[in-house]
């Protein structure tokens, strides 16, 4: 399992999980993507509303 983690860590500090990090921040920040993401989990919950 540390092996994993490892390889998350390494991708997170690479410029191209650098660069996905920042696009789901900015994502979080917008409250449209917020509420189409709680959308989206909701529907994979079985969670219709």
């Amino acid at each position: 399992m540390a092996g994993i983690v490892n390889r998350i860590r390494a991708f997170a500090r690479s410029p191209k999980g650098r660069r996905l990090t920042e696009q789901g921040r900015r994502a979080a920040a917008d409250p449209r993507k917020r509420a189409q993401a709680r959308q989206a989990l909701s529907r994979l919950r079985g969670k219709h509303h």
